[in-house]
């Protein structure tokens, strides 16, 4: 990677944690302290997110860093997906599922050394209906809780509390999806509550669905769920949580390089790196190969001669 001698942070005032101020004056000082130029976008939702991002990719600064959670860095690495531009991350959103694939450091100052020190990677990307996603997406129960969670915070009720409420209520109506898939042109049609297709291969050993080995291989992962009652659903999420998923008896488990997945219903709630969109159906799905240069540590690069 070149030397650096100017950045462009866009941090998403909504993720993660409220100290945004000390957050942004540490990362700061460490560039500063490096004759690196910092400079800072704020955006304040994700439309703000999206116009800053597209700017910054029609700009000259080469390196453009996402300050937040999966949902900001899907969005900054959409608008810069196809040129030149290298993708740093600072995880400062609550769960930064990509950055721990990625083994770029949870710590902020640390992760803010790997953008100078590290190197530039290419990794792949997943795409539905032309919409980018680092990591997974989904229908049925998650995207249900998900949107259901967020109706109860804009009421007024705390993170957890509502997550707690919008799951206990998804159980009780328990929906499930007629679905007829497309795999790589073999046709299947199954009723299912969940279905999940990863940006290549996950671990299903952990109640998060869990992490990846390697974002190159070029594949979509679809796992569904099988059709099972309250009390099973349930079972399978505490066999998630003890590791009993990777056995695969619990998921119906593909890999595929393109996939249609068409629901009865014309249009779907849809999860996209944990961002949900009411989207219209049939779902189109594509893997993108090492289409995203990402900064990585240069001890996990195994391969010396991988950047780009």
């Amino acid at each position: 990677m070149p030397l650096l001698s100017e950045v462009e942070i866009l941090i998403n005032a909504g993720s993660g944690s409220k100290n945004k101020e000390e957050e942004t004056r540490l990362i700061s000082d460490v560039f500063k302290s490096n004759g690196i130029k910092a400079h800072f976008l704020l955006a304040r939702n994700g439309p703000e997110l999206l116009k800053l991002a597209e700017r910054s990719a029609r700009g000259k600064t080469e390196t453009i860093i996402a300050g937040g959670g999966d949902g900001t860095v899907s969005t900054v690495a959409a608008a810069i997906l196809g040129t030149s531009k290298r993708l740093g991350v600072l995880p400062l959103g609550t769960l930064n599922h990509f950055a721990k694939d990625m083994h770029i450091p949870l710590d902020i100052e640390s992760a803010t050394r790997n953008i100078i020190s590290g190197q530039s990677v290419t990794v792949d990307v997943g795409s539905v209906n032309k919409r980018i996603f680092v990591n997974n997406s989904s229908l049925g129960l998650y995207p249900n809780v998900v949107h259901n969670r967020e109706k109860q915070q804009r009421l007024g009720l705390g993170k957890w509390p509502a997550f707690l409420w919008a799951t206990l209520r998804a159980l009780v109506r328990y929906p499930l999806l007629s679905v007829r898939f497309n795999v790589d042109g073999t046709e299947t049609i199954s009723r299912t509550p969940f279905v999940f297709i990863g940006n290549n291969e996950y671990k299903m050993d952990l109640f998060n669905i869990g992490s990846r080995e390697s974002l190159k291989r070029g594949q979509l992962s679809l796992y569904i769920a099988p059709l099972t009652g309250r009390a099973g659903l349930v079972g399978l999420g505490l066999k998630a949580f003890i590791g009993r998923l990777s056995d695969g008896k619990n998921f119906k488990a593909l890999l595929a390089q393109e996939l249609w997945v068409e629901p009865s219903q014309k249009s779907i709630r849809v999860a996209i790196d944990g961002e949900v969109s009411v989207m219209e159906t049939p779902l189109h799905y594509l893997i993108h190969p090492k289409a995203l240069h990402v900064i990585v540590p240069r001890e996990a690069v195994k391969n010396p001669q991988e950047s780009p």
